[in-house]
């Protein structure tokens, strides 16, 4: 079946189980493992895995050992299913990533529907407390932003500006009010309701958009459903992406659609660039101000030094990842301008050996 045609006939499954995991899975083999062996720990009294819940592992055409990973977690724990996504050809309409999520939600059990991530890693417990959590608030769909592991120079300095940045575009405050429109959710932890996601076509409705978080998160708040995100180290980390390279492929095919007005927030960011260190340079080397000339000067850098670091320490990230970050924004002003030029120019990005339509 085609998996951007969500009016396709569904298949006809048992809804017996609390929770399904549906885990989509390319080339994941450094980081699935780790995954897997905190999520069948999550079993607790009368919250076992195989009789409360499952997790579906759904392999999106690997080239390395993550389909014999998952087989052999499968054949150790009950509960635990592999499968393996549908090919994708030019003309199917979808990306890797919602084809998988959708073939594993079309044989998923659960009356809920996590689908997180194979890099996170699940703190103990963290599954029951999400429907806990989801029963509370009433939502039709949760999601966490996890508590992000970076290594390396350019990880460091890069991931807090963006993630403070998205902080600014989608306050969770707005983000959490029925009243508002706006909608937001990060694609390694999505928990929804089994008959929400089926009513709005779940994955299968996604079309070829690499931010499919954000859009099934839309999806069901335009239906009138309620959402609930949250940033959550409580629950689970993740490791986004384990090479610079990787990174800066990752936010080229992300920042042009998830910021409204990426080139505006270039040239902000520009501007910072030229306050940081022109400043400096003009109160060293204009030697002919007066003293209190240059108090002023140092007084505008502290004052932009002040709103730069207070902006970004709502990303979360540890004080010394926030410190280095100064240095990264020249990188995230390329990502920024290549995002909008593979989505608007060349009308295309790539992804794990991927090429999809620019958005």
């Amino acid at each position: 079946m085609n998996p951007s045609d969500h009016s396709a006939e569904l298949k006809i499954v048992p809804v017996d189980l609390e929770l399904s995991v549906v885990i989509p899975a390319r080339n994941e083999d450094k980081a699935l493992r780790g995954c897997l062996a905190t999520l069948v720990n999550q079993s607790e009294l009368a919250f076992e895995l195989g009789a409360q819940w499952e997790i579906i592992v759904v392999n999106d055409d690997s080239s390395d050992g993550t389909r014999s990973i998952a087989d052999a977690v499968a054949a150790a724990n009950s509960g635990v299913t592999v499968l393996d996504a549908p090919l994708l050809n030019p003309g199917d309409g979808s990306t890797g990533k919602s084809a998988a999520c959708w073939a594993g939600a079309q044989i998923a059990r659960g009356k809920r529907l996590l689908f997180t991530d194979a890099d996170t890693l699940h703190e103990p417990g963290d599954l029951s407390r999400s429907l806990h959590e989801a029963d509370k608030y009433k939502a039709a769909l949760l999601s966490y932003s996890p508590r992000q592991i970076v290594k390396g120079f350019w990880q460091r300095s890069v991931m807090p500006l963006v993630f403070s940045e998205l902080a600014s575009v989608y306050p969770m405050k707005q983000v959490n009010d029925p009243e508002r429109s706006l909608a937001a959710a990060n694609g390694q932890f999505v928990l929804v309701d089994r008959d929400a996601y089926f009513a709005v076509g779940g994955h299968g409705a996604l079309g070829a958009t690499v931010l499919e978080d954000v859009a099934l998160a839309r999806n069901i708040k335009d239906d009138g459903r309620t959402i609930r995100f949250r940033y959550a180290p409580d629950a689970l980390l993740t490791r986004m992406y384990r090479t610079t390279a990787e990174m800066m492929e990752g936010w080229r095919k992300n920042l042009a659609l998830l910021f409204p007005r990426p080139i505006y927030l270039a040239a902000w960011r520009v501007l910072d660039v030229l306050l940081f260190f022109g400043l400096p340079g003009l109160a060293v080397g204009m030697v002919w101000l007066q003293p209190w000339q240059r108090g002023v000067i140092w007084l505008i850098w502290l004052r932009t030094l002040w709103r730069f670091y207070s902006r970004v320490a709502r990303s979360h990230f540890p004080a010394s990842d926030v410190v280095v970050s100064i240095l990264g924004v020249p990188l995230f002003i390329y990502l920024l301008v290549r995002s909008v030029v593979d989505h608007r120019v060349n009308k295309s990005v790539r992804w794990k050996g991927r090429t999809y339509p620019g958005g």
